[in-house]
């Protein structure tokens, strides 16, 4: 049978899903499940690694059986993941040491406090692109290490495994114990403050920094791998060996996706978090604003592409919280309806900083604030403050992105599921000053996973070719002036403030 699409396993950190696209870069099939949340204290986020791989094979038969195809259709198979979240597991038994710690998790306040006494924040820049940070890979190891009885002894023997998600699905899916690839692409190797962008390798002396024995880590590979990860297993989800050839974190896989390909092209997601990125090129560009640098993607043998990033850890999640946590909605497409029941804020700001701020501030002593109460304000002021503190963190990540790569953006592509909601994106375009355009195709996060493996076997030629998909949806150009511009962007700055230093160590 001839390869009909490419297959997308898109692990996010609240669901996994698998997307089939045609060679017009349409998807044909989908299937989606959610996993659990767990959160075991304050300020500790889990997955179970075990329920996500169990999901992800799951949804893989689902979105196979919807488009009634079998393995010999799939061309290739391409992974994207929520990036930083960490799994150990047992080489021998394929069994995790314990859950995932999330990306969102702050429990490694003190190894980051105890790094940062010596250098500070920016001690690891130079070689990594990162601040120190609960977010990233590294720390969240070394808590493993110290805190799981028998992991060390495990890891210095070389039957424990270190990966983010990425790893620990393409394990499985290659033949797991059976002698699964482990294996990570650069960019997902980029998050972890392990790697040094320049050599892409993995780095001794930050290694030893934090006891990390190196025979846990993967082999890091290109994004678009032509000489491929392994292939899926006979009696695995897909039924049948399939090349997996593409790997690629979630954001960098959205930059792909939004087809980004050309120096100062940027894109936003709005998903659990929001993400911007801004491709610049083979250049790493060093960040004096508290952006990251990262690397955006490895096509085969072509030197590394590289990227700014700000990252904001709370975007989607607020909605979460507020169906979840407060009941103000039942439904997270409920939010805007409820947005919409008011004119404005009424004078509130949201601040989620549930995990400390992200950029490009930096401040893991920060904790969710809202100010500006009075007795006027409803549960509708509450939605829609919610809706803008997504606007106002990607605000304030755009300015400081301009500032460091001396690009001015004329618009900006967004994506990700919060981007259906019109009421943020008219908000984003008045607060940015600048159009704001969705795609047509608004998965571009599985996309770009598919666009990765695709372009290793040849099913797409080119960057050309993929540049032909992207069509613009809907654009939204800014309606407010410049004075009302600044008010608001002074009310969000005056609120950050009362975020800072409620964390006391």
């Amino acid at each position: 049978m001839k390869s009909r699409v490419v297959a997308a396993v898109d692990q996010g950190t609240t669901s996994s899903r698998c997307l089939l696209f045609n060679r017009e870069g349409e998807a044909v099939s989908t299937h989606q499940l959610e996993h659990r949340q767990i959160y075991p204290h304050p300020g500790w986020v889990e997955h179970d690694p075990e329920e996500i791989w169990s999901r992800t094979a799951e949804v893989i038969r689902g979105a196979m059986e919807k488009a009634n195809l079998s393995s010999g259709a799939v061309a290739a198979v391409g992974v994207t993941n929520q990036r930083e979240t960490t799994v150990v597991w047992d080489r021998k038994t394929g069994r995790p040491y314990g859950n995932a710690i999330v990306w969102q998790d702050t429990r490694t306040d003190g190894i980051v406090a105890e790094l940062a006494r010596e250098g500070g924040i920016d001690r690891l820049r130079a070689k990594t692109g990162l601040p120190l940070a609960t977010y990233f890979s590294g720390p969240k190891l070394q808590w493993l290490l110290d805190e799981v009885t028998g992991l060390r002894a495990a890891a210095e023997r070389g039957d424990a495994l270190f990966g983010n998600i990425d790893t620990w699905l393409l394990w499985n899916l290659t033949g797991g114990v059976s002698g699964g690839a482990h294996v990570t692409d650069v960019t997902n190797a980029s998050r972890t403050l392990l790697l040094d962008l320049e050599t892409l390798d993995w780095d001794d002396e930050i290694l030893k920094l934090l006891r990390i024995p190196r025979s846990m880590l993967p082999r890091i590979r290109p994004s678009s791998d032509p000489e491929l990860y392994g292939a899926t297993q006979k009696d695995g989800p897909f039924g049948g060996s399939i090349p997996v050839c593409g790997d690629v974190g979630d954001q960098q896989a959205a930059l792909l996706g939004q087809g980004c390909f050309d120096v100062g092209e940027a894109k936003n997601t709005y998903g659990t978090g929001c993400f911007l990125l801004m491709n610049t090129g083979l250049s790493r560009v060093p960040s004096p604003s508290g952006l990251l640098t990262t690397v955006a993607y490895q096509i085969g043998a072509r030197p590394a592409v590289y990227a700014l990033e700000g990252s904001v850890a709370i975007a989607g999640a607020l909605v979460q919280w507020l169906r979840d946590n407060l009941g103000l909605v039942s439904s997270a497409s409920e939010v805007e309806t409820l947005a919409r029941s008011v004119e404005d804020n009424g004078g509130m700001v949201l601040v989620p900083a549930f995990s400390g701020l992200f950029a490009p501030h930096w401040r893991s002593d920060a904790r969710g604030v809202m100010v500006g109460l009075t007795r006027y304000i409803t549960k509708g002021h509450i939605a829609r403050a919610s809706l803008e503190a997504s606007a106002f963190q990607t605000q304030e990540v755009l300015d400081a992105m301009q500032r460091d790569s001396g690009v001015t953006l004329k618009t900006l592509r967004v994506d990700g599921g919060m981007v259906r909601n019109e009421l943020l994106m008219q908000f984003q375009a008045d607060l940015l000053g600048v159009p704001v355009v969705r795609p047509r195709i608004t998965e571009t996060t599985s996309m770009g996973a598919a666009y990765a493996a695709g372009l290793a076997v040849g099913f797409w030629a080119d960057e050309n070719e993929l540049r032909s998909h992207w069509q613009a949806d809907r654009s939204w150009e800014p309606r407010i002036s410049t004075s009302e511009r600044e008010r608001l962007r002074a009310l969000w700055e005056k609120a950050v403030e009362r975020t800072l230093g409620w964390v006391e160590r």
